[in-house]
C-alpha cells in the first residue's frame, strides 16, 4: 500500500509538471523527455521501474524483442525446472507409500488365521490409515502434474516465441530443457507405474487369501457342528 501510493503521488507530481509546461507553449526540450520516461516507468505498476527505457534509443526494435523473448524463455525454463522437481517428488513419495501398504497388507495376510479380533482390528486401523495417505499423495501426484503440463505448454510456446524472433540459441536451450524434464518425470513415473502394479497384485492376493480363509472358518464350523442323528445310539 505504501507502495502504491508513492507511485500514486510522483504520477499526480508528474501529470501536474506536464499541465505547466504545455501551458507556458515553451519547448520543453530535456523535461518533455524525463517526464516520457517518467510516465513509462510509472505505467507498468512500478513492477519494472529497474528497466533501463532510456538505453531503447541505442537498440533496435529486433534486438528489443530478442531480448523480451529471451526474458521468457529463461522464466519459463524456472517454472518448469521448479514443477518438475515438485512433480517427481510428490511421485517418489507416492511410490514410498504405496510399497508400505503393500508391506502391511502382506504381513497381515500371511498373519491371518492366527491373530486375535483385537490385533486383527489394530492391524486393519493401520492399512486403513496408510491406504488415506495413499490416496493423498496419489491427488498430490495430479495436482503438481497438472501444473507441470502447464509449465512445459508455456516453454514450448516460449521456444517458439524465441526462434520466430530471431533468438534461436533461447529457443535450443528451452528445447533442451523441456526434453530433459520430460525424460526425468518419465523416469520417476516408472517407479510409481511399478508400485500401483505391485499393489493390484497384492489386492488380488488379499482376495483370494480372505476367501480360502473364509472357507477354512466354514469347513471348521461345520465339523464342530455335528448333526444329532449322528449323536442317537441304534
Amino acid at each position: 500500500m505504501a507502495a502504491l501510493r508513492r507511485i500514486t503521488t510522483c504520477f499526480r507530481l508528474l501529470r501536474s509538471s506536464t499541465r505547466v509546461l504545455i501551458s507556458s507553449g515553451k519547448p520543453a526540450g530535456k523535461w518533455t523527455n524525463i517526464l516520457y520516461t517518467g510516465i513509462s516507468s510509472l505505467t507498468v505498476g512500478g513492477a519494472l521501474c529497474a528497466i533501463p527505457f532510456k538505453q531503447a534509443d541505442n537498440l533496435s526494435r529486433d534486438s528489443l524483442v530478442r531480448r523480451a523473448a529471451s526474458l521468457v524463455t529463461d522464466s519459463s525454463s524456472t517454472f518448469l525446472s521448479q514443477t518438475t522437481l515438485a512433480l517427481i517428488d510428490a511421485i517418489t513419495e507416492y511410490s514410498k507409500t504405496v510399497h508400505t501398504l503393500i508391506s502391511l497388507q502382506r504381513r497381515y495376510l500371511e498373519a491371518l488365521g492366527r491373530l486375535s479380533q483385537a490385533e486383527e482390528d489394530k492391524i486393519w486401523q493401520v492399512i486403513i490409515a496408510q491406504r488415506s495417505e495413499v490416496d493423498d499423495r496419489q491427488d498430490e501426484c495430479k495436482r503438481f502434474e497438472s501444473t507441470w503440463f502447464i509449465a512445459v505448454k508455456l516453454c514450448e510456446t516460449a521456444a517458439e516465441a524465441a526462434r520466430t524472433s530471431g533468438a534461436e540459441h533461447a529457443s535450443v536451450t528451452v528445447s533442451t530443457n523441456i526434453q530433459v524434464a520430460l525424460t526425468q518425470v518419465e523416469e520417476a513415473q516408472k517407479l510409481s507405474k511399478d508400485a500401483d502394479k505391485k499393489l493390484i497384485e497384492i489386492k488380488v492376493m488379499e482376495v483370494e487369501r480372505m476367501a480360502q480363509h473364509a472357507a477354512s472358518l466354514q469347513n471348521d464350523s461345520d465339523e464342530e457342528e455335528v448333526p444329532d442323528a449322528y449323536l442317537r445310539e441304534d
